[in-house]
């Protein structure tokens, strides 16, 4: 079972197409939804999806979870892959609203427009409506853009206080797959000339524009 989630940098594949031609499809699931790992260890109540074009694979990998954790099945790869990298870079919007002191209905907005846009791209590539509203779209994502437990969201947060990549991940000390994905998106998005105005500001941001400046081009567009 696959737990990792973002896109390949270099060529713009999600996990199941990088592993497509080794591993067949009956025998991997994709894991997906709103866990942040602390919490698991801890024994928390938590509800995931197991994603596998195959069912039987789908049941077989959610039996195995221990039974604090409510184990959904779906067969939409992609929307859950999808989910689970977007998400990161509305996180890091969500971070930067936060870290500009915006307040609670600015933050509320974005993360609602961050799941349309997330849907949109996904509608690019065959995924499922439902997945966006569910565990893997809507919960991961609320989740991860609204918590200082979330990498992503604390990368936001610097940005917001000027800080370089560089200074954020050296004080981060972990890996924060929003800034890769973000970058990742903006390459297809200009290929695909598909419309994603958050995730691009975002990675404006990143490429050195100001907070501000980004916020003045979302509320203006």
């Amino acid at each position: 079972m696959v737990a990792a989630k973002g896109i390949e940098a270099t060529t713009g594949r999600f996990l199941n197409e990088i592993y497509k031609p080794y591993v067949p499809d009956e025998n991997i699931a994709f894991i997906s939804g709103p866990s942040f790992a602390v919490e698991v260890m801890q024994s928390l109540p938590t509800a995931l999806v197991i994603n596998s074009t195959d069912e039987k694979t789908a049941l077989k990998f959610a039996s195995f979870f221990p039974k604090f954790i409510r184990a959904y099945t779906s067969d939409d790869v992609m929307g859950a892959e999808i989910s689970g990298a977007y998400k990161n870079v509305i996180a890091i919007a969500s971070g930067i609203c936060e870290g500009l002191k915006l307040g609670n209905n600015a933050a509320a907005s974005l993360i609602s427009r961050g799941l349309v846009e997330m849907a949109r791209f996904g509608k690019s590539y065959g995924a499922k409506e439902d997945s966006f509203i569910g565990l893997s779209g809507a919960g991961d994502l609320f989740l991860t853009a609204s918590s200082t437990m979330s990498r992503n969201y604390r990368v936001g947060l610097g940005l917001a206080q000027g800080k370089t990549q560089d200074e954020i991940l050296k004080d981060l000390r972990e890996v924060a797959e929003g800034i890769g994905t973000a970058y990742a998106l903006h390459v297809i998005a200009k290929e695909n000339n598909i419309y994603l105005p958050i995730a691009t500001e975002v990675y404006n941001i990143l490429e050195g524009k100001e907070p501000k400046d980004s916020l003045r081009d979302l509320l203006t567009r």
